[in-house]
C-alpha cells in the first residue's frame, strides 16, 4: 500500500460490493467476521476495548480484550473479577477470520487503535487519540490502512492549539503565584487520563505533594504500577481533616464533579482552573465557571486529525462524533469520507461496498 498523497477517489478506485468489515449496530461497532464488538454500548459476549473511559468501557460483557498496559485501569473501572485478556501493542492475534492487533492511540494509558485484517483488506478503528507529547502514556502510532474509522471530538477548524507549551511549568508557575497570594490553586480535570497527565507534566517541577481527590487515587495507582513518573500526591480528604487551619498555598487536583459549595467552603481562599481542550473556546460553558483554563487536551485537534488521516493512507474514512466540517474537508482532499452511520450495512451498500486500490 502506498502512503503518500491520496488521489481523488472518483478517479482512482473502483468498488466491488462486500459487507463492511466493521458495521454499526445498536450495540455499537461490530466485526462479524471476528465475532466481537469494539467499545460496545452494552453487555456482549466479547468486547475489544480501546481504553478505559466510561463511554468506551462498560460493565457486563463476558470477555474483554484490551492493551496490556490498560488492563489494570479496565479492572479498576469495571471490577477485579472481569475476564480480561491483555495484549502488547503490535502483538497480532486471531479472532475468527480476522487478524487483530492493538496500536497505541496516545489518548491515555493503555489506549489503543484496533487494526483488523481480513484477506488483503485492512481497517483501523482509532478510538480516541492524540498526537502531542504526553509523559503519562505511549505516543500515537500511525497505522496504514484501507479504511480508517476516526474520532473527531475537535473536528472543526476553530480547534487548533499550540503543541509547544510546557504544561507542567505553566501549572507550577500558577501554583507559585497563588501561594504567594496566600491562596490555594485548585485545578479540575477528569479523573482518568487528565489527572494523571497533569501529575506527569508536574513531575519535573513539583517540590511538594499535590493534594489529590480520593476518586482519582486508584486510577493514579494504576499509572504508577505501569512505571509512569508522577508528581508526589497525598490524599486531599486526609489533608483537610489533619489541618489545624485552612489550607494555604496548596495545589489541589479534583474532578469537575467535585465543584459544589460544601467542597469549596472547606478549601479556604483559592482560585480555580480547568484543564481541557474546550478551554480554547471562550464560548464554552466550562470557560465561564473557572478563573482560568489550561488548554490541555487528550484528543487530536483539527490539524492533527487531518495529518493522521492523511498519514494512514486510507482511501475511505468514517468519522465519529461530528458530521460536518471534517467530512467536507476530507472530500475536498479527494478522500471518500462519510459519517459513521454509513457503517450501517443498509447505508454502506450505497457506497458501492469495498474500495479496491488500482495503484
Amino acid at each position: 500500500m502506498q502512503t503518500g498523497a491520496v488521489p481523488a477517489y472518483s478517479a482512482s478506485i473502483m468498488s466491488i460490493y462486500s459487507p463492511p468489515l466493521v458495521s454499526l449496530t445498536a450495540q455499537g461497532l461490530y466485526c462479524e467476521a471476528g465475532g466481537f464488538y469494539i467499545d460496545p454500548r452494552g453487555a456482549v459476549d466479547c468486547a475489544v476495548i480501546t481504553h478505559a473511559h466510561s463511554d468506551h468501557a462498560r460493565r457486563g460483557s463476558a470477555r474483554y480484550i484490551c492493551a496490556e498496559t490498560g488492563r489494570g485501569l479496565l479492572m479498576e473501572r469495571l471490577g477485579k473479577r472481569i475476564s480480561v485478556q491483555g495484549y502488547a501493542f503490535r502483538e497480532s492475534f486471531q479472532m475468527g477470520r480476522v487478524r487483530v492487533s492493538l496500536h497505541s492511540a496516545g489518548h491515555i494509558l493503555g489506549s489503543a487503535q484496533v487494526r483488523l485484517q481480513h484477506d488483503n483488506e485492512v481497517w483501523v478503528v482509532s478510538g480516541d487519540y492524540k498526537r502531542e507529547r504526553d509523559p503519562s502514556c505511549d505516543p500515537f502510532e500511525v497505522v496504514y490502512c484501507d479504511v480508517f474509522i476516526t474520532e473527531a471530538t475537535f473536528g472543526t477548524p476553530r480547534y487548533v492549539w499550540s503543541k509547544l507549551p510546557d504544561h507542567g511549568r505553566d501549572i507550577y508557575e500558577w501554583w507559585n503565584i497563588m501561594s504567594s497570594l496566600g491562596k490555594n490553586a485548585v485545578i479540575f480535570g477528569y479523573s482518568l487520563g487528565k489527572a494523571q497527565r497533569i501529575l506527569a507534566e508536574l513531575y519535573p517541577y513539583a517540590r511538594k505533594p499535590v493534594l489529590l481527590h480520593r476518586t482519582m487515587a486508584g486510577l493514579t495507582d494504576c499509572y504508577r504500577a505501569e512505571g509512569k513518573l508522577l508528581a508526589p500526591t497525598v490524599d486531599l480528604e486526609n489533608a483537610l481533616d489533619e489541618s489545624e487551619h485552612r489550607l494555604t498555598g496548596e495545589l489541589i487536583l479534583a474532578p469537575p464533579s467535585a465543584v459544589h459549595q460544601e467542597f469549596a467552603q472547606r478549601l479556604g481562599s483559592f482560585e480555580s482552573a480547568f484543564a481541557s481542550g474546550w478551554m480554547l473556546s471562550s464560548l464554552s460553558q466550562s470557560s465561564s465557571r473557572y478563573d482560568r483554563g489550561f488548554v490541555i487536551s487528550d484528543h487530536a485537534d483539527w490539524d492533527d486529525l487531518n495529518r493522521t488521516i492523511c498519514e494512514t493512507g486510507a482511501q475511505r474514512v468514517f468519522v465519529q462524533h461530528r458530521k460536518g466540517a471534517l467530512i467536507r474537508h476530507l472530500r475536498q482532499q479527494g478522500i471518500d469520507a462519510h459519517s459513521e452511520d454509513f457503517l450501517i450495512p443498509e447505508k454502506y451498500k450505497r457506497l458501492g461496498g469495498r474500495a479496491l486500490s488500482l495503484w
